[in-house]
């Protein structure tokens, strides 16, 4: 049995931007629990940054480790090399998704979050779970609003 939470998350968007979902699996030992979410417009960047942050959100323990793995290279990359502190730094002036990026420093932990990068579409069972949630996320009917995508998007960041 691990003793840490394994978190698997994964990003979709169909037009980038276009309408999107993100899909999450946690798992810490014989427990499981799968989140997806859906939205009208948005991009394929800020629903695998969103997934990462919903996941963590759901941790109730803070207290144990998190695996986070992910196929995104743009969030991975984004921590594991710190560009994120160096985005801090500048308050995050012209950087998309500052929005999320602001949200998901609320809940990371550098001393107990291990981000690990997995190849897309590849065979990871549980990234490819994350896909189908994240796609099937996307084609719902009653999909939200992106408002953080909205407004930026008005304020001629993309």
């Amino acid at each position: 049995m691990t003793n840490y939470i394994e978190l698997y998350t994964d990003g979709a968007a169909s037009g980038n931007p276009g309408a999107g979902g993100f899909g999450v699996v946690l798992k810490y030992k014989h427990f499981r629990k799968e989140i997806s979410g859906g939205y009208k417009l948005t991009t394929n960047n800020r629903m695998e940054l969103l997934a990462v942050i919903v996941g963590l959100e759901s941790v109730k323990d803070n207290d144990l480790n998190v695996k986070i793995f992910s196929d995104s290279k743009y969030v991975v990359d984004s921590i594991n090399l710190k560009w994120i502190y160096g985005w801090r730094k500048i308050g995050f002036k012209n950087k998309a998704n500052a929005d999320l990026w602001q949200r998901f420093l609320r809940v990371y932990h550098a001393q107990k979050h291990e981000f690990i990068w997995v190849k897309g579409h590849a065979d990871n069972k549980e990234n490819n779970r994350c896909d189908e949630l994240a796609v099937a996320a996307s084609k719902q009917k009653n999909v939200l609003i992106d408002e953080g995508y909205e407004a930026l998007k008005n304020g001629g960041l993309f």
